[in-house]
């Protein structure tokens, strides 16, 4: 299961940075080495900054490159849902961040030599039901400026009842792109640090104390004076972020296909959710197809719908053939607008940077452009719709007691299912993975290529019990969305460790 930009994957243009080989503490410490990390990290080396980057797997690895790599600001139904809560000024605000994240992308591109295939975006209906909320994701795009238009007909050979149209965007592959910021960093003097997860985060003073576990499995600390968490969710329980945003996992598809591939970037309004892109390899072009999205460990059988998806590509693309299968995860922020900024309210010496709803190209390149003129003492004057901390966060206070609601039933859930399990067969070979035992002693087996393991489910965030997601072949948090192997090695976070071994 890896992504079409990871796939074969040789040796990047640059070696990566080793914690042996110089001092333990930078000026700035950016904590994920994917877009918004690496960006930031990038943006303040060209200031002169000492800047350490410390990625607890490889670059790019989690949100970044399983992307669809769609860099839009037609983004599906996003506007129409965030406008009516925050109203025209702000939406546009959100926009214009946007707009200044994507142009700035497409510039460092052009200049490097880094290819960007520029097409239109489409948010359509597939039906007729779909057709109102693409309607009014037309009005709130004529309300903040964006120069979209109705289009009845949009040339693709699968169900299209008409649609918005935003002419000229872009799409690429991201790892080029995070391969030339890893480069630039570390010829500015910059370090990148690959396979160091960070376990725990302490302030001493004005400084920051960052606890790590490098590739050789020691416990190191670092010290900075100012800490970024680009982490896709903060890895730090400070500020609630784990329960003011929604993790969600959704699935990529490529597929090679006889005769002519859509051009168009398209996501639909209704469900079940189809994104297409074609994306250009050595040999030809690969279509890609997003969907079957869910709420991270909350769905019984992800495989089902990651078929259905599979065969709806089949049936409108006669001999299509798939090559590559990936999954990624994202965060939905309880108000529709990312949080980038402080962790803490007035708080100077550690920020984060979550919430950008699937649309991480322009919204990770916004948040990096925010905080680097945050840290530096620059204004943008769109960061307000950025705002970690944000009287306009009480229009999502609805949502977020809803979300916590559910975080409770399934907290409650996880540890009393496993108890009607007792006495049933346990999972055999090729049958994935089962939570089963008294709560007293539960046990998370799976059997994945013939080898078993068994771990505790207990997550070691805030004690949820893990879920198996049958199309990833992983277990999951329904409570946070972390997310981990089958052996128990963490995979993504709020958690900062594994789960323990079975006893």
């Amino acid at each position: 299961m890896t992504s079409l930009w990871l796939a074969d994957r040789t040796q990047p243009p640059w070696t990566a940075s080793h914690l042996d080989d110089g001092s333990h503490s930078a000026e700035i410490i950016v904590v994920g080495a994917g877009i918004t990390g690496l960006m930031t990290a990038v943006l303040l080396a060209r200031a002169g900054k000492e800047v350490m980057v410390v990625e607890a797997r490889s670059v790019g690895a989690c949100a970044t490159g399983n992307t669809t790599a769609k860099i839009s600001l037609l983004q599906g139904t996003h506007l129409s849902k965030a406008l009516p809560r925050h109203g025209k000024e702000l939406a546009r605000a959100y926009v214009d961040g946007n707009r200044e994240g994507q142009g700035w992308i497409v510039e460092h591109c052009r200049s490097r030599g880094i290819a960007v295939q520029h097409e239109d975006a489409y948010t359509y209906a597939q039906s007729a039901k779909g057709v109102p909320s693409a309607r009014l994701e037309l009005k709130a795009c004529q309300a903040v400026g964006l120069p979209v238009e109705w289009a009845d007909d949009a040339d693709v050979p699968f169900p299209y009842h008409g649609g918005v149209r935003l002419p000229n965007q872009a799409q690429f592959d991201p790892m080029e792109f995070l391969d030339s910021l890893a480069a630039e960093l570390l010829d500015r003097g910059g370090r990148l640090v690959e396979r160091t997860r960070v376990r725990r985060v302490s302030s001493r003073g004005s400084k920051v104390q960052v606890q790590v576990n490098d590739a050789a499995q020691r416990d190191i600390e670092l010290e900075a004076g100012t800490l970024i968490l680009a982490t896709g969710i903060p890895i730090l329980d400070r500020g609630g972020y784990f329960a003011r945003v929604k993790p969600s996992r959704s699935y990529c598809l490529a597929f090679k296909v006889p005769g002519d591939i859509t051009r168009p970037m398209m996501i639909s309004t209704d469900s079940p959710t189809r994104s297409v892109r074609y994306a250009p390899v050595s040999d030809g072009e690969l279509l890609i197809v997003g969907g079957a999205g869910h709420t991270v460990g909350r769905k019984k059988s992800p495989a089902k719908a990651l078929d259905e998806l599979s065969s709806w590509t089949r049936n409108h693309f006669p001999g299509a053939e798939q090559t590559h299968f990936w999954s990624a995860q994202d965060y939905t922020p309880i108000d529709h607008l990312p949080y980038v900024g402080p962790i803490l309210p007035n708080s100077e010496t550690i920020y984060i940077a979550t919430g950008f709803n699937k649309w991480g190209m322009t919204n990770g390149a916004a948040a990096a452009l925010a905080l680097t003129g945050r840290i530096l003492g620059g204004r943008m004057d769109w960061s307000r719709a950025f705002a970690s901390w944000s009287p306009h966060e009480l229009t999502g206070l609805l949502t977020a007691m809803q979300a916590n609601l559910e975080v409770g039933f399934d907290m409650a859930k996880g540890w009393i299912t496993p108890v009607a399990r007792i006495g049933r067969r346990s999972p055999g070979p090729d049958e994935g993975g089962v939570v089963s035992g008294l709560p007293w002693q539960l046990e998370a087996r799976s059997r994945v290529d013939g080898t078993e393991h068994r771990v505790s489910p207990v997550c070691p965030h805030l004690g949820g019990i893990v879920n198996w997601n049958d199309a990833d072949q992983a277990w999951e948090c329904p409570l946070h969305g972390s997310r981990f192997a089958p052996d128990g090695t963490l995979l993504e976070g709020p958690a900062t460790r594994d789960l323990t071994a079975s006893h």
